[in-house]
Parts: C-alpha cells; sequence; structure tokens
C-alpha cells in the first residue's frame, strides 16, 4: 500500500469505527489510550509499514470515530475490538496497546483468551490506577496506582465543566517531557478533545476502576512491555508486570529517549527499532 488509508466498520450496537490502514505482512494491530487518536501513532506506521500490515483503531467517540453518547466502558471497547478482529479476519495479530489501551487487551485477554493474536505489547499502563489506602508505598508503585477516589470524581467533575478543555491541556502537559516541541504538544491536545469531555469523563472513571492483577499473570504469549522513566505512570509499575508474565520483555527508555507517556512519539525511532526486534 502507497499511502495510509481511512477506513470504517460499524458494530453490533451501530457505531462507525474509523481505522488507519498501511503496509502487508504480519498484523501489528495499534489501539491508543484514553482519549485519545489512531493518527498518534503516524510515526509507526510511516517507520514500519514496510514490514508489517499497520492497523490502528479510533475508539467509539474518539478521533474519526463516531460521537455517540453510550459504551464508554472498557469492556465495551473490549468488544468493539473482538469484532473489527473479526470483521478484517485478521490472524497472528500483534496487538499493542498503549495506555488505556493495554487495559482494553487485559479484558480481551480474559474473555477471548488468544483467539487471533501471536505477541501482546502493553506501553505504559498501571494494572491498577485506584489506590488502596492500605497499601504500602511499594506495593503503590508496583501496582501504579495514581488516583484516589476523591480526586478521580474531582477530576471528572472537571472535565465535564467548562475548565475541561483546559484541564485536558494541563493533563497532557504532565504526560510529555520538556523537550517536546509545542507544535507537537498541541497536536496531541487536539487528538485529545476530538473526544467530547463529557464522554471522556465517563470512560475515564470506568478505566480507573479496573483492576487487571488476577489477569496479567494468566498471559501466555510472547509479551513486551515498554514504560518510561519519567512518565507519570510509574516505571515499576512496568516491572511488576514484567514479573508477572513469565517469559516477557522489558524496556524502560529513559527521560533523554523520550520516556515519559507518550514514548512512542517521543522516542519515535528506538521505538520502532524495539517493535521490529520484538516482532521479528
Amino acid at each position: 500500500m502507497g499511502m495510509t488509508v481511512s477506513k470504517y466498520m460499524t458494530t453490533n450496537d451501530g457505531v462507525k469505527l474509523h481505522y488507519l490502514e498501511e503496509g502487508i505482512g504480519q498484523p501489528l494491530v495499534m489501539l491508543p489510550g484514553w482519549s485519545q487518536s489512531a493518527e498518534q501513532f503516524k510515526y509507526q506506521i510511516e517507520g514500519l509499514k514496510e514490514n508489517y500490515r499497520c492497523l490502528a483503531l479510533d475508539w467509539r467517540g474518539h478521533g474519526e470515530s463516531q460521537k455517540v453518547t453510550f459504551g464508554y466502558k472498557i469492556q465495551r471497547l473490549c468488544q468493539d475490538l473482538h469484532e473489527w478482529l473479526e470483521f478484517l479476519e485478521l490472524k497472528d495479530v500483534v496487538l499493542m496497546g498503549h495506555s488505556m489501551g493495554a487495559s482494553v487487551i487485559w479484558c480481551y485477554w480474559d474473555l477471548f483468551r488468544e483467539r487471533r493474536l501471536s505477541k501482546l505489547i502493553f506501553v505504559d499502563e498501571p494494572s491498577v490506577l485506584i489506590k488502596d489506602p492500605t497499601w504500602s508505598e511499594q506495593e503503590v508503585k508496583n501496582y501504579g496506582a495514581s488516583f484516589d477516589f476523591k480526586t478521580l470524581l474531582k477530576t471528572c467533575h472537571q472535565l465535564t465543566s467548562t475548565h475541561g478543555n483546559a484541564l485536558t491541556s494541563e493533563l497532557i502537559k504532565g504526560m510529555v517531557t520538556s523537550e517536546m516541541s509545542l507544535s507537537m504538544r498541541e497536536w496531541i491536545i487536539k487528538c485529545n478533545l476530538k473526544l467530547p469531555r463529557e464522554q471522556a469523563a465517563s470512560l475515564l472513571f470506568n478505566n480507573c476502576v479496573q483492576d487487571w492483577r488476577d489477569v496479567i499473570p494468566r498471559i501466555k504469549i510472547p509479551t513486551l512491555i515498554v514504560g518510561g522513566r519519567v512518565s507519570v505512570t510509574c516505571w515499576q509499575s512496568q516491572v511488576w508486570i514484567h514479573q508477572q508474565i513469565e517469559g516477557s520483555e522489558l524496556s524502560i527508555f529513559e527521560e533523554e529517549e523520550g520516556g515519559q507517556h507518550f514514548l512512542f512519539i517521543e522516542g519515535a525511532s528506538k521505538f520502532n527499532q524495539l517493535i521490529r526486534k520484538f516482532i521479528g
């Protein structure tokens, strides 16, 4: 394929989902995080299209997908993913999830196991986002929990207020290194705001109350975990996930390598090399 193509499919509850596709070979399916867009994988599509069939999905309401007011739950996004893979009749899939995209993969594994999959890549998502007040400091780091319930509710309420866009900008500023250009940061914010803030709040709440600690150790196919040393997601949480999945591989990007939450953008060259080596 000579260019990235926009395509669509419709889910069983009538939602039109957008996805990008370019390249030939083994499918590399890329899933964005909370409020992110498929277009943010443009550096992977451009850098890996000669090696793999690169596909990136816009979740319902995100990016160029249909804006609806329902279905903003991890389990529904998992069903959307399942239907998309079935629609495309993909096999031997390398499934990569950034941030919340990893949570959707954990849900998929819980429900469908390795159906259509060959390898998994998790990028900077913790196993739990809500802190248990009885946990030790080390447990909080291991699980990667960054919210208490009160803070989560406050954040969701602010997202739906007149300050929602400004809060989004502040959240993104805390997810990139000081080396990222203003234009690139503004592009990421623009991609985020394609999801209406009311639905963004609903999805954030649902994602944060999930707990995948009982699912992660049951993963039995080759897995790569990637995190950032200075990311908002505690890097120790990525080590913990690595320790739970037998035979998995781990890579932690340092700050000078773009090792924040969007390391696949800031450290795209190294990230793409890592993916090539892992997939083979």
